[in-house]
């Protein structure tokens, strides 16, 4: 369980400044989900920009949705624009911080520890995406999941570059959507149960799932700060298909050949430039839970 820590005091927001924040918040998801809901209605599938909708539970409407985080107050603001988890004072409209608390402490807890005991761990950068090239181990063209889209190399040779592999996935969540003849390859056997001895800051899934632990603390983060976490899971999530089987060159995204060795070495460059991206955007996430929590002693 935890425990309110004491507090600094509370930001006060007039009503110029937090609407210019929602408005610029509005704006800037506006250009992801705009896009993606077009495509929706045309019935067009995206692999690489459509997955952050579509994989996580947060929908355009909660990410388009702006909340300034615990801790700040807005004046001259209508409670109807931002739901029952807001309280009126004397100064104006803030989150009722406790309530929300009290609601989601064991969920808190679980997602700051993770976050915590990911970051202290060293970054592993020899997985090369493997974990992409595993979902679609051993199957056929109309088995894949992306199955519009072609294969780079034929079967039997995409399943050469997994079996002459080294296979260190960590990520529970990659890992579940292995093809069963392609687990036993796989040198850990990640489970939900042991997340957080697994996870570690080098995993571009782990990285991507910021967004995940950044919406799921919502709102009791600020907006600006999921937006920031989706982001860098969307620039993630483009080199996570580029270096897949996948052959996406006609929606604008050349392969990463991580079969070769310049693509080893491309991927390993770009995945060490997202865990550097993704470091701070996890201290935050941490320094945030700080702010309204703290194991009980």
């Amino acid at each position: 369980m935890t425990a309110a820590l004491d507090h600094a005091p509370d930001v006060v927001l007039d009503a110029a400044r937090w609407r210019a924040r929602r408005q610029a918040h509005e704006h800037r998801v506006e250009r992801w989900i705009a896009p993606h809901l077009a495509r929706r209605q045309a019935g067009i599938r995206h692999p690489v920009e459509d997955f952050l909708f579509t994989y996580y539970s947060h929908r355009p409407a909660q990410l388009r949705r702006w909340h300034p985080g615990a801790g700040v107050v807005l004046r001259d603001a209508d409670p109807a624009e931002f739901g029952p988890a807001y309280r009126r004072d004397r100064r104006g409209l803030t989150l009722d911080t406790e309530a929300v608390r009290r609601r989601r402490a064991d969920a808190i807890d679980w997602i700051r520890t993770l976050l915590v005991r990911t970051a202290e761990r060293p970054g592993f950068f020899g997985c090369f995406g493997l974990h992409e090239w595993a979902m679609v181990y051993r199957q056929t063209q109309a088995e894949v999941r992306h199955n519009a889209w072609p294969l780079r190399l034929d079967p039997e040779r995409t399943a050469e570059v997994v079996e002459n592999a080294r296979i260190r996935c960590s990520h529970f969540d990659a890992y579940r959507f292995f093809t069963p003849p392609a687990r036993p390859l796989n040198l850990l056997t990640p489970t939900r149960e042991t997340q957080h001895d697994l996870e570690q800051p080098g995993c571009l899934h782990a990285n991507m799932d910021l967004y995940k632990w950044a919406y799921k603390l919502s709102p009791l983060v600020p907006s600006e700060l999921v937006a920031d976490c989706f982001a860098l899971a969307r620039d993630i999530r483009t080199l996570d298909m580029r270096a897949s089987p996948y052959d996406l060159t006609d929606l604008g995204h050349p392969p990463v050949r991580i079969e070769t060795p310049e693509g080893r070495a491309e991927y390993v460059a770009a995945q060490r430039g997202f865990a550097e991206r993704a470091a701070p955007l996890r201290a935050r996430l941490i320094a945030e839970c700080d702010r309204f929590s703290r194991p009980a002693v």
